[in-house]
């Protein structure tokens, strides 16, 4: 059997922990796709060819392309020439805060690179599962609308219909998604449409934050990470209005990972799914200082500005139940502490090396 995988944005947090998974794990030979894009959207700091190289010298099985998903030919021709088993997309600009900058360049990138891909898929290799990283974004701040209450370090939902937390059956119209969200939602629009108009094995997951150790965070992108590398560098920490309260569930890249090699193997044709750490592993900011601030041993300096993000979300985790009633073997193993201690490390060694 051809166990061959192409990854987009395969420097990326996600795109990398993918392409150590199938190859190490489950056999399969990488053909990875990035073109450090993420470099030019966020400056040196989003700089992801360290984790290329890491790539080429720990994953033998591992070959590299310098393809731009937004160059239409090239894309059409690398998925003729490879014809993956699989493919996982996880290039995009990624900020909502940085795509009212670059309108043109987050549209192009995030929905049209993903059109790309989806038909030279089709054309090529149309048995083959599509997974496609959406955003919890693509709800738009209709969250919001949700009735919260205010405790001590968090806001939560107020209503028992979210106890456990979004569902895939939640609203992403008639709210304000950022440009990025826009993008994002044709992006997963489309991928659902491949699955039903074509009946192609397609899914879109929709992310809350997704972080780990091998995260380039930025202010713009990368909560956790950016968090993280703050505290140990004695850098201001920028909390964004909502009193530091608003919540957001974290999930680890290797849980990430873990969810796609199980829809690899049992695909389905147009899902979606809420891919987030859910309520067990959700955070405040306030909250996240003290955890981070356990294991570094620094106490977290920040300002805060009484102005937040426009369209962010002021509680957000994901409601887990469909994912793990259409893929009873997979659940979270990472537990945000852990994630967090193992991000501090990861920072640690990066400033020795």
């Amino acid at each position: 059997m051809n166990k061959t995988l192409l990854v987009t944005g395969s420097s990326g947090l996600i795109g990398s922990e993918v392409c150590v998974y199938f190859a190490k794990e489950l056999g399969y030979t990488i053909h990875g796709v990035d073109n450090n894009q993420r470099a030019v959207f966020f400056g040196p700091q989003g700089d992801t060819r360290w984790n290329q190289k890491r790539l080429s010298i720990d994953l033998p099985s591992f070959v590299h392309h310098e393809v731009d998903i937004r160059d239409r030919q090239g894309v059409l021709d690398l998925v003729k020439k490879v014809k993956p088993s699989a493919i996982v997309h996880t290039a995009a600009q990624p900020s909502h805060d940085r795509a009212a900058a670059i309108p043109f360049d987050d549209f192009d990138t995030n929905a049209v690179g993903t059109l790309n891909l989806l038909e030279a898929a089709r054309q090529a290799c149309p048995e083959s599962p599509f997974v496609h990283m959406s955003t919890n974004k693509v709800y738009g701040d209709a969250p919001n609308s949700i009735p919260l209450k205010e405790l001590d370090t968090r806001w939560d939902y107020d209503d028992e219909t979210y106890a456990h937390g979004i569902p895939e059956t939640f609203t992403i119209d008639q709210s304000k998604h950022s440009l990025f969200g826009a993008s994002k939602v044709a992006a997963d629009v489309m991928v659902q449409e491949y699955g039903r108009y074509f009946n192609m094995p397609t899914c879109a997951l929709r992310g809350g934050c997704l972080t780990g150790p091998n995260h380039s965070g930025v202010e713009l992108h990368g909560f956790l990470s950016y968090l993280v590398k703050c505290n140990l560098e004695g850098k201001h920490y920028n909390v964004f209005g909502y009193k530091g309260k608003q919540v957001r569930d974290n999930i680890h890249s290797l849980d990430v990972a873990r969810f796609m090699a199980a829809f690899v193997e049992a695909p389905r044709a147009a899902e979606v799914y809420n891919l987030g750490g859910g309520k067990a592993n959700s955070t405040s900011i306030l909250e996240a200082f003290k955890i981070v601030e356990k294991f570094s041993g620094v106490a977290q300096q920040y300002s805060y500005v009484e102005e937040n993000r426009a369209g962010d979300h002021i509680c957000y985790y994901s409601d887990l139940r469909k994912m793990t009633t259409h893929y009873p073997n997979w659940d979270i193993t990472q537990p945000l502490e852990n994630t967090i201690s193992q991000i501090v490390d990861a920072w640690r060694n990066r400033a020795q090396s």
